[in-house]
């Protein structure tokens, strides 16, 4: 097997899950900025960012609440900063945009269509909570439409491709992809595309085998060599899913966004805990990560010069 440099991607906070669910999860600015660089210190190229409310850990995704996680990641690391326009998705596509419109990241995340978005099977697990409104939102996503529409969508590439922001286009059905094609023929995306398959939440693709090779050669036969491939798997299926995509030349997202574990049953005591063990996976398959130099960038990003924070 010839070797490549795996990119890895680290998703530090994320909106689903909550407090209550692990005592590791980042929740303050600090906390998510000190998540953010021991991940980059363990070889994540690229962060990916939610805020949330410093009181009860909320997603709050008003720009305000990113800024001083931002600043101290710059001062500190070179690793690149993917900002969230997923945010919650209880919000408005315009409450999402805010943070990247304003703070101008080398990239931004965008997911690529409208779907079902299950998260009440993880009421099974979690029976207690410190706040409200986490079982709330749990029990709200049985009738939860995650709006992705075409006039979303364009109102955020219209809205960051201003700012000069590249995308993690974020898949999580086959036609997300295809959504995709539609906007890079109508010129509102340009190539590389660094496409995010996404595995294994409910009202999305599986996390089976064959539904990652099916993503993977759907998106081969639409954008050929014009793009990066890379795949994040939710709760336990996300270092499985990582080996198999590695091994078949692609790229990693981790990091407690995705999963709260490190292995059966055994919590992860940090975002860099995940991203250890995944190199050390990928180097099993025959893949080398790139590690958080400038080297290790996004397939077309801007520079950390440029950006707005």
């Amino acid at each position: 097997m010839a070797k490549h440099k795996v990119i890895i991607s680290c998703a530090i906070t994320g909106s689903i899950h909550t407090p209550s669910m692990s005592p590791h999860l980042p929740v303050t600015a600090e906390e998510i900025a000190t998540s953010a660089l021991q991940a980059a210190g363990a070889g994540a190229a690229i962060v990916h960012l939610h805020a949330r409310n410093p009181q009860d850990g909320r997603p709050d995704q008003s720009p305000e609440a990113f800024e001083p996680f931002l600043k101290v990641i710059k001062q500190s690391s070179n690793v690149v900063v993917n900002l969230t326009t997923g945010g919650s998705p209880y919000m408005t596509v315009e409450e999402r945009v805010r943070p990247a419109a304003k703070w101008q990241p080398e990239v931004a995340s965008l997911n690529m269509g409208s779907m079902n978005f299950g998260l009440f099977p993880m009421l099974k697990r979690y029976k207690t909570f410190k706040h409200d409104w986490e079982p709330a939102m749990l029990e709200g996503s049985h009738d939860l439409v995650f709006r992705n529409s075409f006039k979303d969508i364009r109102y955020a590439l219209e809205t960051l491709n201003a700012t000069g922001a590249r995308y993690e286009f974020e898949c999580y059905d086959t036609s997300h992809l295809y959504n995709l094609q539609y906007f890079l023929s109508e010129g509102l995306v340009q190539a590389p595309l660094f496409v995010q398959t996404c595995f294994g939440l409910l009202g999305g693709i599986g996390a089976h085998a064959e539904d990652v090779m099916h993503m993977k050669r759907t998106a081969d036969r639409l954008f050929g060599g014009s793009y990066r491939w890379s795949v994040l798997g939710a709760g336990r299926n996300q270092m499985p899913v990582a080996a198999m995509a590695a091994a078949m030349g692609g790229n990693v997202r981790v990091g407690l966004e995705d999963s709260l574990w490190v292995g059966a049953g055994q919590l992860a005591p940090s975002n860099a805990a995940q991203v250890s063990p995944g190199s050390q996976d990928h180097r099993g398959t025959g893949a080398r990560h790139r590690n958080a130099g400038r080297s290790a960038r996004h397939p077309g990003a801007q520079g950390g010069d440029r950006v707005g924070f």
